[in-house]
């Protein structure tokens, strides 16, 4: 790329996982990349749990590898337990998570980002944007110096006025220890943004040694894992335990009478929390039928004295918080590193970005992470992804980067951000996504390396790799049409207490049978085509193939659903409608349109208020036009 008179070609403020991924993949692409941020020794801080993936985000983790993030491989070399949630259901939700070593996890990060090329850590602060005619041009930081650039990204995290509360006592940070981030919110408001303010909590950490182990419950993880990253080869991390207890009645009693000392309950707290990872002292309330709830005591790290107490997020006074927990077996001599507590954080309303994440009124500006309202690392490190690529593209004046709500998690992510009211912070669930028997973790190479390819972010060597293991599954579904007679398959089923057969049957037809797992109809004497690969590769070959076997009926309907709604996805609004003016619309359509103006038709439809009698009418008046 030529030299220019600008500093960078593109800004990213903040370190977190939003900016780390915007950061790196932006520089992958060949832009000069300035990574501005309050402490650098903080960049990729795991600041809440010490984990990664889980239901649906497991599946985000997976795409985002795909699409040439850097979370899925150093999450593989720093996990400490991997395990694949949701087995005893369907394929479509199971999805991957593993406890990480934190620690590791940053150090490794930190390395990776210091090793980059094209890409400079800066250790400021961004307050203000410099724009001309509507297009960012460069950033004013905290000491009053400024940085010219083509684009920005905005990943501030929980920082933007962010206030902490344990009790009525109140800190002003963007996390425990952290100072906050001041001005990025006013510089938004001069401009015309909408802003916003929600609630996130974090639960305390505890001393190791002050909890009776003896009294929890033993919780390994799977003893054959599953890596992340396809960019993985060798595959044998370590199984450290996580331990659970279970809250008493004893317990709940302290929480609910010493509830009006929560902020939460008190007013203090004005932005909303989570809806799915709620409080304990709003659980007890919300789930008063429970006698008890379950907590995840999880090692931050290897060897690590700090225990995160998983399902226990408070923002309870100090005392109360471990007065609740000494209630619970095995942790009646508890003592803290550290009290939960709740933050709260300024944030932008999203409906205020393109699918790109690209904001609506000004060229260049981008937003990702926490800052469009979502909660979780995995949500932020693929905005991070999407807004660092489409920042690049921009700049080098190549096609964006969109992906589809049929096409990956990611993009059902994105489009609920722009096109749904963002009351509470947004958190991905494999209920969230209509596609989602499309959407499996084991297929996330088949959906989006194609997409990979055209952006430039998957090297030719990995794609070659994922072609090769794409045909092998093919090539095993072909096997299965073969016949099999009763006298080679019947022992086999026997043995699993499965009905017999009488004559010969194609193998892909007994697949089809709930209970008959593709092992049973491979002969362990013979090689399998899967059998060229890494085994954790060979077993995801034979688990896809079975499961396009098994769901086929299924698979087909959600792909002619899909086809149905193509038309109103790629059928595009006019940019400057003035849609209060269209007097056939009802009037909160009207409204909400108005505000979110949409990009296409199909985001029209996904606006909460715009019923399909509008989309009726609204189609009926464009195509009048």
């Amino acid at each position: 790329m030529k030299q220019s008179a600008v500093d960078f070609d593109l800004i990213v403020a903040g370190g977190g996982h939003a900016g780390v991924e915007a950061a790196i993949i932006a520089a992958k692409l060949g832009l000069r990349v300035g990574l501005i941020t309050m402490n650098t020794n903080a960049i990729a801080r795991m600041s809440c749990n010490p984990a990664i993936g889980g239901l649906a985000k497991g599946q985000m983790v997976r795409e985002l590898d795909v699409l040439g993030g850097i979370m899925p491989r150093i999450a593989d070399q720093t996990g400490i337990q991997f395990k694949m949630l949701n087995r005893s259901k369907g394929r479509s939700v199971w999805s991957p998570r593993a406890q990480i070593d934190k620690r590791h996890y940053e150090a490794l990060l930190q390395d990776t980002i210091a090793k980059q090329p094209n890409l400079s850590t800066i250790q400021e602060e961004v307050v203000d944007i410099l724009e001309n005619h509507h297009a960012v041009r460069g950033v004013v930081l905290r000491d009053g110096s400024r940085l010219s650039c083509r684009a920005l990204v905005l990943t501030c995290g929980t920082f933007l006025n962010g206030l902490i509360h344990i009790g009525n006592r109140k800190v002003c940070a963007g996390r425990m220890g952290e100072v906050r981030a001041e001005g990025i919110t006013e510089a938004l408001k001069s401009r015309g943004y909408r802003t916003g303010r929600l609630k996130t909590g974090t639960p305390p950490r505890l001393i190791k040694q002050t909890i009776d182990w003896s009294r929890t419950r033993l919780v390994l993880g799977d003893e054959t894992p599953t890596p992340f990253s396809y960019r993985t080869r060798t595959f044998s991390p370590p199984n450290l335990p996580c331990h659970t207890v279970r809250t008493t009645p004893a317990c709940h009693e302290i929480l609910r009478s010493n509830v009006h000392l929560s902020p939460l309950f008190s007013g203090d707290i004005s932005g909303v929390g989570p809806r799915y990872c709620p409080s304990i002292e709003d659980k007890i309330f919300r789930f008063s039928h429970h006698e008890s709830h379950l907590l995840f005591l999880e090692p931050e790290w290897t060897n690590s004295d700090q225990i995160y107490t998983n399902g226990f997020s408070t923002s309870l006074p100090e005392k109360v918080q471990l007065r609740a927990l000494r209630e619970i077996p095995g942790l009646e001599r508890v003592a803290f590193f550290r009290p939960g507590y709740a933050i709260e954080y300024d944030f932008i309303p999203p409906a205020q970005h393109r699918a790109t994440l690209e904001s609506k009124t000004i060229s260049g500006l981008f937003f990702a992470g926490q800052i469009n309202g979502t909660s979780g690392y995995e949500e932020a490190a693929v905005q991070g992804l999407i807004a660092g690529v489409n920042a690049a593209n921009q700049i080098l004046n190549r096609e964006p980067l969109t992906i589809g709500r049929d096409e990956a998690y990611i993009g059902v992510l994105i489009d609920d951000l722009i096109t749904k009211d963002t009351l509470e912070p947004y958190r991905m669930f494999t209920s969230r996504a209509e596609y989602r028997l499309l959407l499996r973790f084991s297929n996330a190479d088949a959906r989006l390396l194609e997409k990979a390819r055209k952006h430039k972010l998957i090297e030719g060597r990995l794609y070659d790799e994922l072609q090769k293991k794409l045909s092998a599954t093919e090539e095993v579904i072909t096997s299965l049409d073969r016949s099999l007679l009763p006298h080679e398959i019947n022992p086999v089923l026997s043995q699993h207490n499965e009905r017999v057969i009488r004559q010969k049957l194609p193998a892909r037809d007994l697949l089809k049978r709930p209970s008959v797992s593709i092992h049973f109809l491979i002969d362990p004497s013979k090689k399998t085509l899967a059998d060229d690969f890494e085994p954790f590769i060979a077993d995801e070959i034979l688990l896809e193939a079975e499961t396009k076997i098994k769901y086929a009926g299924y698979i087909k309907r959600q792909r002619e659903q899909v086809a149905k709604m193509k038309q109103q996805e790629t059928y595009r609004l006019p940019e400057h409608i003035d849609y209060a003016a269209l007097s056939g619309l009802s009037i909160e359509a009207r409204e909400k349109l108005q505000s979110v103006r949409p990009e296409t038709l199909g985001q029209a439809m996904r606006i909460s208020g715009v019923s399909p009698a509008d989309i009726s009418v609204l189609s009926v008046l464009l195509s009048s036009r």
